[in-house]
Formats: C-alpha cells, structure tokens, sequence
C-alpha cells in the first residue's frame, strides 16, 4: 500500500470515526514481564495515553483489539475510559467483524495501528493505517504510514497527532494545555 499524499490522509482523516490500535508492541513496547504466575506486567507510556484522551476530545471514539488478555491491560483501559477493549481474541478478523456490526460502522472509518502479522487483517481493510517505527517488516510495507516512534514509546501518541493535524484539530485540542500569561 503507498504511503499517502497529504491531501489523501486529510481527506481519509476527516472520514474516521474510530482509532484502534493493538496493544503488544503498539501500546506497550512488546516485551512481556513474567513471574512465576505467568504474564504479570505492562509498560504503557503516559504519551500514549493521554494521546488517545486527545482524541476522545477531538470527538474520535478510541479502543484496543489484543489477542493477549491481561488484568494489566483492563486496568489501564478503564483508566483511559477506552469506548471498546478487545482482548484475548486469536482471530483478528473475526474480532473486527463483531465490531463493524456492534458499532454499524465500515473498515473505512476507522484508523488502525498495527505492529505485526497478526494486524495485517486489519491494517489491509481500515480507512488510515499505522505502523510504529518498528513494527515487522510486512506491516511497515502496507500501512499508509510508519510513525517515527516505536511501540510503547509515544507511536500511538504520534498517530493521534497526525490525525488530528490532518483534520485541522490539533490545535484546538491541544490548547487547552497551554499558558497565556
């Protein structure tokens, strides 16, 4: 997939009513912390999160799909206020099909960050797709953009800002955090 003209993005962008990113390897930075329960911890940059607040406030509704279920990874959900979390889930496909008719929407207007193999059915059909900087191979060659940020390190942050610079919000949104003195 090329990467797209600005012109194309903006126009892509102002169709998107939902951003959905994975979590192993976009969210967190893909390394998996094990105790002698199993699976016990996530490292989520804060960038990130507050990215994907910067959206809710844009008027984007944000959420996750992960084929990894995690305590972890609900906690910090319910912490963002995420308006969907799917998780656990070995058929990415069929997570999506659930979620187009859940939510009457189409692949179209959603914008998607995927990192790996398991993504690519996903990041083939969304109307924006994404891929940190270091995602596989295969991922970074048919996304319409590759971030400069790796995952876990601010990748979903970035797309954010992309997408709302392309739909002329970013200023807007991000206002709201500057001194006027």
């Amino acid at each position: 997939m090329p990467l797209l003209a600005d012109e194309e993005l903006a126009r892509r962008a102002a169709e998107i009513d939902w951003l959905l990113a994975d979590v192993d390897g976009v969210l967190t930075d893909g390394g998996l912390y094990y105790d002698r329960r199993g699976p016990a911890l996530m490292r989520f940059h804060v960038r990130d999160g507050l990215g994907l607040q910067l959206a809710r406030r844009a008027g984007l509704k944000v959420g996750l799909i992960s084929g990894r279920a995690s305590p972890a990874l609900d906690r910090r959900a319910a912490e963002l206020k995420l308006d969907e979390v799917i998780s656990g889930t070995d058929d990415k496909a069929a997570a999506l099909e659930s979620f187009l008719g859940r939510h009457g929407t189409t692949p179209r207007r959603l914008a998607f960050i995927g990192d790996d193999l398991p993504d690519l059915v996903i990041l083939g059909r969304c109307g924006l797709s994404f891929a940190p900087a270091d995602a596989a191979p295969e991922v970074r060659t048919v996304v319409h953009r590759v971030l400069a940020a790796p995952g876990g390190r601010g990748a979903v942050r970035e797309a954010v800002e992309i997408v709302l610079r392309a739909r002329g919000v970013w200023e807007e949104v991000f206002s709201t955090y500057t001194f006027e003195g």
